[in-house]
């Protein structure tokens, strides 16, 4: 459901009609293309901004962002952590499918997946519309040559390669400098959140003269762990906040911190005149990591869970004159959804097989017609915990069925009813429990096709 209906300009009539009738065959001019700013947060929480109900920290920039555009209340990442849903943002296919059903790692005993070089990406096809495209921030999406962000299609890369940094200052995983710009090896110096707005900044200043469109994916590591705020921003929280637990604090400092990373970037749109001509769009990629302080809302689990917690994420976007400032949509959504969406914005032919859908008649107010389609989400982990399986989930319409370890038995919850998930329904709905399964048995029989190990 939208709440709230969105006036058409010329530009919005003429893509809604293009998606619904034309199928974009028609694409927009040079200069009808809007600039578009897709911003990822690293375990961000459902309930850590204030705009989604935190009561102890303060996110006005992420919060007015999203009261000036929509706010969606059910959108959810591809996994409960971070290489497969960056995987599904960067294609529009579940993550299994494009090899990366896990987390790629460092080190090779524990690496489990491999982004398939033959994958169309979200860059790819914004380039053939005619946008530059950026990667600014933390890719986790291969340490391989065919997976360096320059070699799967982003035209500027300036960020950090691996996975989670061990310091937020130095940089380094495992003692390597992972630290780019384009293929170059760089040692900046810095606080990795304000380096990453910085070079955001940078990026949109020296592009400011350019007639083509940009397209930047910003992905922050914050609030990842190590949780490792600025100092002057823990004593901000200390100071507001003297009852505030230790651990709590700092996270809340590390998001602030993000947070006015963020208000800056949004400030230079404005003072490049850019504002009223760019998509923002702001995500997570998973849930928030509870023994580090995080809250994922009212909901049950955090990273690394099929419940709620683990894969609902805060989301929000603002387009000015197309998203009217105020609205919500409760439509489900992925991760993997953003490319047809910001494909449709674009002008972008996809011509290939994807799985996500675009949402841009939702984003423009003129309603929700999409059928509850069956949503999978997987995660392959190693440890003594998962010994390298998959685990599982599966939403349609109300109901959600859950394995949330792989040698868990399966649970089924029906969200409407009980968001929480606190009532296990597979003994008494057998029926929805069967039917669930068999659609996920199809899934994983789909996803057995695609290596996740490089040759």
């Amino acid at each position: 459901m939208v709440s709230h209906q969105a006036p058409f300009s010329l530009l919005s009539c003429w893509i809604v009609c293009a998606v619904a009738v034309c199928g974009l065959s028609h694409s927009p001019t040079m200069a009808q293309r809007p600039n578009i700013l897709l911003i990822m947060a690293d375990d961000l929480g459902y309930g850590d901004l204030s705009s989604f109900g935190a009561p102890d920290l303060r996110t006005p920039h992420v919060d007015q962002l999203i009261r000036d555009g929509m706010r969606f209340t059910n959108f959810y990442a591809n996994c409960p952590v971070c290489s497969p849903t960056r995987a599904s943002t960067l294609t529009g296919r579940y993550p299994d499918l494009v090899g990366v059903p896990g987390v790629i790692r460092t080190m090779a005993r524990d690496n489990w997946g491999y982004f398939q070089p033959s994958v169309k990406t979200l860059p790819q096809l914004l380039r053939g519309a005619g946008y530059h495209t950026a990667l600014i921030g933390k890719w986790h999406l291969g340490l391989r040559p065919e997976n360096h962000p320059r070699n799967r299609s982003f035209d500027f890369f300036h960020g950090f390669l691996g996975d989670m940094m061990d310091d937020y200052y130095h940089h380094r995983r495992h003692g390597i400098n992972y630290m780019r710009r384009d293929f170059d090896v760089i040692t900046p110096e810095g606080h990795a959140t304000d380096l990453f707005t910085q070079w955001t900044i940078d990026y949109l200043r020296g592009h400011a003269e350019h007639e083509s469109p940009w397209f930047v994916f910003l992905t922050y590591n914050a609030p990842h762990t190590p949780i490792q705020p600025p100092e002057d921003w823990l004593q901000k929280v200390r100071a507001r906040h003297p009852e505030m637990s230790g651990q709590r604090a700092r996270l809340v400092a590390l998001i602030e911190h993000m947070d006015d990373g963020i208000g800056q970037i949004l400030r230079t749109l404005d003072e490049l005149g850019e504002t009223e001509n760019t998509l923002v769009v702001f995500v997570s990629d998973n849930g928030g990591q509870l023994n580090v302080g995080a809250r994922c809302g009212p909901f049950r689990g955090g990273k690394q869970d099929m419940y709620e917690g683990g894969i609902r994420i805060p989301a929000g976007a603002r387009w000015p004159g197309h998203v009217l400032p105020g609205s919500e949509s409760s439509r489900v959504l992925l991760t993997m959804d953003l490319l047809p969406t910001l494909c449709a914005v674009a002008g972008a032919d996809v011509d290939h097989k994807i799985d996500g859908v675009s949402f841009l008649s939702t984003l423009l107010g003129s309603g929700n017609n999409a059928s509850p389609r069956a949503l999978f989400f997987v995660r392959r982990e190693g440890n003594n915990r998962y010994l390298g399986q998959d685990y599982y989930a599966v939403r349609q319409g109300d109901w959600k069925l859950v394995h949330n370890n792989p040698h868990a038995p399966l649970e089924l919850y029906n969200l409407k009813d009980d968001p929480e998930e606190t009532q296990d329904l597979a003994s008494s709905r057998k029926d929805v429990y069967q039917r669930l399964t068999r659609e996920l048995r199809a899934q994983i029989q789909r996803a057995g096709a695609v290596p996740w190990q490089a040759p």
